[in-house]
């Protein structure tokens, strides 16, 4: 395999300011990417950015924003351009999780969850789209292993993330003609704040982490690194002829099946 590399490529980033997204920012950072950082916390947005200057020595672009803002979201891709003339990554991070079954989901639970995991990635998706095409570029959606398996009691989630599989696929299909590639990572249970955002008191969440020796085959939860490298593999050149894949980052979960 070759040297990786994403120098001098531009890379937007949503959900920088934590989890996932940040690992990513900070992976990219490593291997030369021009950052444009989206996140609705400004204090750790900056903590992001400062991290990745102090790694490559250039400052990345910082968008304090919130996804579902159509506004917002244009500005994201506004500024990005002015900033750097160019988009080469496009890299959907940003996500909730919300617990609820079929008995007990509100309309806004649901709503919230499809405007943050699956409205918000097609407009912005849609805005860079000429953009990723005119560099030949390539999108990476962050979606979940829950959405090539089911679970119960998180039921929004598990159809958003489908959703963004499916688009994935579609979208790979749609733009391969035009040379920009689309695939998506879909990680296991990986330690970051999601969870308890999601509303997992510390109890819960030691509980759950626990858990994983059983739920993955590897027996244990994953790391934001591990997700992060994987990311930076598919928007770089080394997986230059992988696009429509959904990749399961999740210590074999995927294939795992009760008896």
């Amino acid at each position: 395999m070759s040297a990786q590399t994403l120098e001098g490529k531009v890379a937007i980033i949503t959900g920088a300011s934590s989890g996932i997204g940040a690992g990513t920012a900070i992976q990219f950072s490593k291997l030369g990417a021009l950052l444009a950082l989206t996140g609705r916390r400004e204090d750790n947005l900056s903590k992001t950015g400062e991290e990745c200057e102090k790694i490559s020595g250039k400052k990345p672009l910082l968008i304090v924003g919130d996804v579902t803002v159509e506004k917002d979201v244009e500005c994201m891709v506004s500024e990005t351009l002015k900033q750097y003339g160019k988009i080469n990554i496009l890299v959907n991070s940003a996500g909730i999780v919300e617990n609820g079954s079929i008995e007990n989901t509100s309309m806004e639970s649901f709503d919230r969850v499809f405007n943050v995991n699956v409205r918000s990635i097609y407009q912005l998706t849609m805005l860079c789209t000429p953009h990723l095409v005119e560099t030949k570029g390539n999108i990476v959606n962050v979606s979940s292993v829950n959405g090539m398996r089911s679970f119960p009691n998180v039921l929004a989630y598990c159809m958003s993330k489908a959703s963004i599989d499916q688009m994935t696929r579609c979208v790979a299909l749609e733009l391969a003609s035009k040379g920009v590639r689309c695939n998506s990572v879909n990680p296991g249970v990986i330690k970051t704040e999601v969870h308890k955002r999601g509303g997992m008191n510390d109890e819960q969440y030691a509980a759950f982490l626990e858990r994983c020796k059983q739920t993955h085959a590897l027996g244990r939860p994953g790391d934001v690194e591990e997700v992060a490298k994987t990311i930076a593999f598919l928007a770089s050149e080394d997986a230059s002829f992988i696009t429509g894949a959904s990749l399961p980052i999740d210590g074999g979960r995927h294939a795992m099946c009760p008896r």
